[in-house]
Parts: structure tokens; sequence; C-alpha cells
């Protein structure tokens, strides 16, 4: 708009071009890149941006917001800020994909034992297999549902272990413990904290803690605040994954969520939690330096 009136009032002849860029806060090398229709180094800059920005979020399937394509970037040694990368994003119609609300899963059971709760609301861990969180969530199947249990590693945020049926029953969750004791084969006493649903509370899953030297945590009924590590997770795979198409089998949702899990998350997806790198890469910086690099 400066640019178009300078031209107008230079069609007019009425001041010289020197005093209207002056007058107007513009430089004359600009004015004649406009007038002349050259690509200034900022539009410049500003396409090659975008051509990056779009390759990754075609790449990333949709699922990054402008903060972490600037993370992304970064990593990358791309310089820009979070706010240039979000207007670019918004020109090119590049909108990141949002949560629906979630469905109750946690049906309690009142005459079930009390466990103690060993979290607090304190989601870190000062190293890996420490303290584990698990959860349960619910994917439409057609007609029906089919249920996700996981077990988180508060240190890292890695999703160790995992089970997906068609039912809610206790073997449901025992599956996903299972599977993390045999990848991670933590140290007798790792603590898992969960919420009081009736499947980690039945006697049988407090057997098979006991039996493989888990320590029980539960938060409190009803409070999502209590499990807000696994929650957050299951918004951020319900946002990148289960609510961006129709499900029909069972199966097809073991596939997706085994690629989903295991080779986008665990090793592609920045974590605004652990400042934007992997949780394997967080775990590999662990298990090299003795700690976390800043």
């Amino acid at each position: 708009m400066i640019y178009t009136a300078i031209a107008g009032w230079a069609d007019e002849g009425e001041f010289s071009i020197r005093f209207m860029c002056e007058y107007l806060g513009v430089s004359k090398s600009g004015y004649y890149r406009w007038f002349s229709g050259e690509e200034s180094d900022h539009d410049r800059w500003d396409r090659q941006l975008t051509v990056m920005i779009s390759d990754y979020f075609t790449r990333q399937k949709g699922r990054v917001g402008a903060r972490a394509v600037q993370a992304w970037l970064a990593r990358s040694e791309v310089a820009t800020s979070v706010k240039r990368v979000w207007r670019l994003m918004r020109q090119a119609g590049l909108v990141c994909c949002h949560p629906r609300p979630r469905r109750q899963t946690t049906i309690a059971d009142p005459d079930a034992p009390k466990v103690a709760d060993l979290i607090g609301r304190d989601f870190t861990a000062g190293a890996p297999d420490q303290r584990w969180v698990g959860d349960i969530t619910y994917i439409r199947v057609g007609t029906g549902w089919v249920y996700l249990a996981t077990v988180i590693d508060l240190f890292s945020r890695k999703v160790v272990g995992y089970s997906v049926a068609d039912h809610m029953r206790e073997s449901l969750v025992e599956a996903a413990l299972s599977n993390a004791l045999k990848t991670r084969r933590p140290a007798a006493g790792v603590i898992f904290h969960s919420d009081r649903g009736s499947v980690y509370t039945s006697n049988d899953f407090a057997k098979f803690c006991r039996k493989n030297n888990v320590t029980r945590s539960m938060g409190r009924t009803g409070s999502c605040y209590d499990n807000a590590a696994a929650e957050s997770f299951f918004a951020t795979i319900k946002k990148e994954l289960i609510y961006r198409k129709p499900w029909t089998r069972l199966n097809e949702v073991r596939k997706e969520v085994f690629e989903y899990v295991e080779i986008y998350y665990n090793r592609k997806r920045l974590h605004s939690t652990l400042d934007y790198v992997t949780p394997n890469e967080y775990e590999i910086a662990y298990k090299n330096n003795g700690k976390i690099a800043a």
C-alpha cells in the first residue's frame, strides 16, 4: 500500500521520489525494486521457507504446528521466528490437526484395595525406567470400539509398551506392561502409575505386578490431572492419528498404531517437554553423557 501511494503521487508529479520515501519511511531501493517487479530478499526468503515448511509438514502428515516446525528448522540450522513460521503456514493453508473431546474409559471399582499415589503429579524421573505411567483409551472401529493401553517412561516420555484389543479387560493392560518389561528390562521396583480403573485395581493385575517386581501407584478416581502425562499422549495420538480417518478393522488399528509409536512418535516427533528432541534422542544423550546436554 505504501509503494502504491508513492507511485500514485509520482504519477501526479507533486513530490520527488526521495521526499516521498523519506516521508513514508521506506527506502528508495525498496521502492524501485517494487516498481520494477523485482522480488525482495524478504519475499525470496519467505518463498524458500514456505517450500521447506510445506515439505516438512507433508512428511509429518500434518501433525506439526508452528512451534514444532520452528524447532525443526532450528535443528536444521535455519534461523527464523515462530511468528514468521505461523504466518507462512497460515498463508500456505497448512493447518495442524486438532483434538476432539475424550470419551471416559475409567470404570472404578469401589471395593478394590487402596493403592498409594507415589507420583503426586510429579511427572519427571531422574533416569530411564524408574517411573512409568499407563492408561487406556478407546478408538471407534466401524460400529464398535477397540482399546489402546499404553506404558510411558516419565524420563523420556517414550512409549515403552502398548497393546491394542477389542476389549477392556485386565489382559489388555497386562499385555501392555508385559511388552514394556520385555523390551526395557527395568530394575526391580519400577513404579507403574495409573488411574483407579477396575482393570488396574483387579487382583489379577496386582498379582502380575508382584510377580514382575513392579510397584503400583494410583491417582485419585476421576482426576485426569493425577495421570496427566498419559492423558497428554492420548490427546496427541488422537489428534495426529486416530481422528484423521475412519477405522474399520482391528488389525488396521494395530498396524497404524505400531507405525505411529515405533516409527514416528519415539524416533521422529520433536517433544516440547524434552526441549524439542525425540524420546529416543533424549535417552541416547543420557546414555552417552550420563546426563542431558543443555
